[in-house]
């Protein structure tokens, strides 16, 4: 099977679950921010130390595949849907977070982004998954999104700042503040 189709080049692309769109529509722009804030974690995942959270991020990976297949299919899906955030998913970031929190002195002042090369990228994906929170947003605005996507991506930019908090504390890296 060849990679490419040839069949998006005239500027428009299917949905999941069929129909054609222009791949300029805020859908598409939504979960492609996802498809990048997915990359963007990859990256950091790729940036030693590997072992940092490793499966949460890779579960957060599946997660995000989930979350863009949802977005590139308009209307409702089914319960039993493969691309449905189930509540569990959210409160397992929470819960991760909450656990990272104990693990890092309290916040005293706006942290400024950096540090290690694993930091920084966590904090890169974490600035990423800010802006498809923007586009999801967005799409919401226009037409009907799962209210747990919004949750999910919002909880996922804490845990990533939390996690570049985390990498900087191990290596002996201070925190720098604004």
């Amino acid at each position: 099977m060849k990679i490419y189709t040839k069949t998006g080049d005239a500027g428009d692309t299917s949905l999941f679950g069929g129909g054609r769109v222009g791949k300029d529509v805020i859908r598409v722009a939504a979960y492609g921010e996802v498809d990048e804030l997915n990359a963007a974690i990859g990256l950091a995942m790729a940036t030693p130390p590997a072992e940092l959270e490793h499966q949460l991020l890779e579960s957060v990976q599946r997660d995000l595949f989930a979350v863009g297949g949802r977005l590139a299919s308009p209307g409702k899906a089914p319960a039993s849907d493969k691309t449905a955030i189930p509540a569990d998913r959210i409160v397992a970031l929470e819960q991760a977070i909450d656990r990272l929190d104990e693990q890092l002195p309290p916040l005293q002042a706006f942290i400024l982004p950096g540090g290690t090369p694993k930091a920084a990228h966590l904090h890169l994906a974490r600035t990423v998954c800010r802006r498809a929170e923007r586009a999801v947003v967005t799409l919401h605005h226009a037409e009907d999104v799962p209210p747990e996507i919004l949750r999910y991506l919002n909880r996922l930019s804490d845990l990533l700042f939390m996690l570049a908090r985390l990498d900087n504390q191990r290596a002996g890296v201070s925190d720098r503040t604004w």
